[in-house]
């Protein structure tokens, strides 16, 4: 009798302490993810506020170790779902000791990590990844079994589409080395990975207008004229009446993208060399930033007061809203619309400009060797002929 006492009060305990924990999760899940989106004035400050000895500590390396323990401990209540025998206590123990520390430690990283001094992005970044990590942590407590019994293998192994025990749990350690793997980057490498992968989507995209450009209208007549031009929806449904056609066949058809005429009108192959021009300079631009102004970058947050946070986070969004840009300038070629090309090169090429001069000084000092190329930049985009 006594045993059996003592086991449902285990029980009992560990429905408490799995209930609470789910409860701190979502208010700190809520929290990070208002800092992810930027909408940090929905956002609902944690429990516990850092002291203000905390405001000294490194963001990254708190949440470095923060994730370090939750994984650790994750593996532990992972094992302890799924084999004989249950045992109630030890799994309140291992959650005791994630609410008492690693979870509330984890979003306390991404409060110290002030926009003013670590950057608007840099804190998005580490609030994001933070907040994938309790969610998922959430949902692998929230299948803890408190019937007594260990999960049943459909629940660990998962069935019908839903993850079982064991891939959540792997889910878990991915978004812990996400999070992990910000102590390495450091700021200046966060940074620095972020504006290559936009310079790659940049690169990408003129490789398609280069391609774009080599091809010919192979349906236009020897005098120029083209009854076959804008006919492609036409040809589509004239296709129809031929059974064997397939599906492929005609999302290729609709969605090629309209050859440049012969005798080309509105100039549009004029307009896209002057754009692939321009469009080289500007990933030259995204090289030139990396190396000389990110790799460059003093450590967060600067000693001298210099408002380099400030000067990023104002230039982050240009850098990042350029490939969507020339992804415009790209649809509008394949459109062959000259007006909707015009509209968006004078976006982009504005854009880039204004990148540029905001990056024209060097984090201390007037000139040096990114000012002058700036310059020499700045004239190319502006006519690079």
């Amino acid at each position: 009798m006594a045993a059996s006492s003592m086991a449902g009060d285990a029980l009992q305990g560990l429905k408490a302490v799995v209930k609470s924990s789910t409860d701190l999760i979502s208010q700190l899940e809520s929290f990070l993810h208002s800092i992810a989106v930027d909408k940090t004035s929905e956002a609902t400050a944690p429990p516990s506020s850092p002291s203000p000895a905390a405001e000294s500590i490194d963001p990254l390396s708190l949440a470095h170790d923060s994730a370090t323990l939750i994984k650790a401990h994750t593996t532990k209540l992972s094992l302890l779902i799924i084999n004989e025998p249950f045992t109630p206590s030890a799994i309140s123990k291992v959650l005791r000791e994630l609410v008492a520390g690693p979870i509330p430690a984890l979003a306390s990283a991404v409060q110290i990590c002030d926009s003013d001094k670590y950057t608007a992005v840099a804190r998005q970044d580490l609030a994001w990844r933070c907040y994938r990590v309790l969610k998922e942590l959430k949902s692998l407590v929230e299948i803890i079994p408190l019937n007594g019994k260990v999960l049943p293998n459909a629940q660990k192994n998962g069935i019908r589409g839903d993850k079982g025990s064991m891939a959540a749990t792997g889910v878990i350690w991915a978004a812990c080395d996400d999070v992990i793997l910000l102590k390495k980057l450091g700021f200046a490498g966060l940074l620095v990975k972020k504006v290559e992968e936009y310079r790659d989507t940049l690169k990408d995209i003129l490789e398609e207008l280069k391609e774009y450009s080599e091809e010919v209208d192979e349906d236009e007549d020897d005098d120029g004229s083209s009854e076959a031009q804008g006919n492609g929806v036409n040809d589509v449904v004239d296709q129809l009446q031929n059974t064997h056609i397939s599906t492929q066949e005609m999302l290729d058809d609709l969605m090629n993208p309209r050859h440049i005429p012969r005798d080309d009108p509105d100039k549009i192959r004029e307009r896209l060399e002057s754009c692939l021009k321009r469009l080289r300079l500007t990933t030259l631009l995204y090289t030139a930033i990396v190396k000389r102004r990110l790799k460059a970058l003093p450590q967060l947050p600067t000693a001298t007061g210099t408002p380099v946070a400030q000067r990023l986070d104002e230039v982050f969004p240009l850098l990042k809203r350029l490939p969507h840009r020339f992804g415009e300038v790209a649809c509008a070629f394949y459109e062959l619309d000259r007006d909707a090309i015009d509209r968006a090169m004078d976006s982009c090429f504005f854009d880039a400009f204004a990148a540029s001069e905001m990056l024209m000084k060097p984090w201390e000092g007037q000139r040096d060797e990114f000012t002058d190329w700036a310059e020499k930049f700045q004239v190319g985009i502006k006519k690079p002929d």
